[in-house]
Formats: C-alpha cells, sequence, structure tokens
C-alpha cells in the first residue's frame, strides 16, 4: 500500500512540474513573443521565437477536416493519456518509470490543452540547430515528451540487460 502511494505521489509531482512548466512558458511566449521577431541565445543555437502550430508534429494533420483533427489529434490522445495516468497510478511497478510517464503525459496534455481551447493550434517558441541545421519548432511539453520517452526507454533497457533479456541473451 505505502508503494502504491509512492507511486501516485511521484506521478503527481512529476506531472504538475512538467504540465505547470509547459503552461508558465507558453504564457510567457503568448505575453511576450507574440507579435515580436523574438530573441537568439548562443550565438543562434536556441531562437525564441513564437508560432503556433495546428497539426500535429511538423504539423502534421494541419490541413485534416476538423472532425478528424478531433478524432485523431484531440480525443484518441486524451482517451491515451487518462489510460497512462490510470497506468502509472495502479499498474505500473516501478517508481522511476511512473516518473518518466508522467512527465510524457504531462506534455501530451500540455499540447491537448492548447489544441481544445485554441482551436486546435499548439503554442511553440524554442528552435535548436547550428546553421541550417535545425530542429522544428517545439515547445516545453515537446521537451517532456521527448525527454520522458527516452529516458523510459534507457529504463526499460538498462532492466532488461541487468535482468539478461536484452541482444543475444535470449
Amino acid at each position: 500500500m505505502f508503494a502504491r502511494a509512492r507511486h501516485i505521489a511521484v506521478l503527481l509531482a512529476a506531472f504538475a512540474v512538467n504540465f505547470g512548466l509547459d503552461r508558465l512558458t507558453k504564457s510567457l511566449a503568448v505575453a511576450y513573443l507574440r507579435g515580436t521577431d523574438g530573441f537568439s541565445l548562443l550565438r543562434g543555437s536556441v531562437v525564441v521565437r513564437f508560432a503556433e502550430n495546428s497539426g500535429a508534429f511538423l504539423s502534421l494533420g494541419s490541413g485534416w477536416p476538423v472532425w478528424l483533427k478531433y478524432a485523431v489529434l484531440l480525443a484518441g490522445p486524451a482517451l491515451i493519456c487518462i489510460y497512462g495516468l490510470y497506468h502509472c497510478a495502479f499498474k505500473e511497478p516501478d517508481t522511476v518509470r511512473v516518473a518518466f510517464l508522467a512527465t510524457v503525459i504531462a506534455g501530451g496534455l500540455g499540447n491537448l490543452v492548447d489544441r481544445a481551447f485554441n482551436d486546435f493550434a499548439v503554442v511553440d517558441f524554442l528552435n535548436f540547430g547550428i546553421g541550417s541545421l535545425r530542429t522544428g519548432v517545439l515547445n516545453v511539453a515537446d521537451l517532456s515528451i521527448t525527454f520522458g520517452a527516452v529516458a523510459y526507454l534507457m529504463r526499460d533497457r538498462a532492466a532488461r540487460r541487468r535482468d539478461g533479456l536484452a541482444g543475444g541473451d535470449r
């Protein structure tokens, strides 16, 4: 029982930090970057400029009909996030994986809130790169999703190695 309470506490903390930072930074981007040229840091390695994305990853689906956007970009991901929260709270045995999954889910829900209340447009404002080699424009939710997913996979791979299940050990 204590382990499950710890999982829920970790879930809530990781979720709150990631979701809260996403909402805060998007609010700041709307307030201070919209209508400006933005700025760059570290000799242009980081460009901070307001943008809105009406699709998913790299604007995928931005031209879809509204009913399809509701199904694929809002309802489907919302159900997946709700199930993910349930899984973290009641099924996932590893507290560290709970934290990583909560990070992914918080990022996903952060972007879903934008889609739901901003006519499917997600606020983006970060671009990383060197010269012409650059990422797409993204936000803190995207960073949470990426970090959480990569960390989860690394944790899972390490556990498989430890248990002798990875690579040629099968």
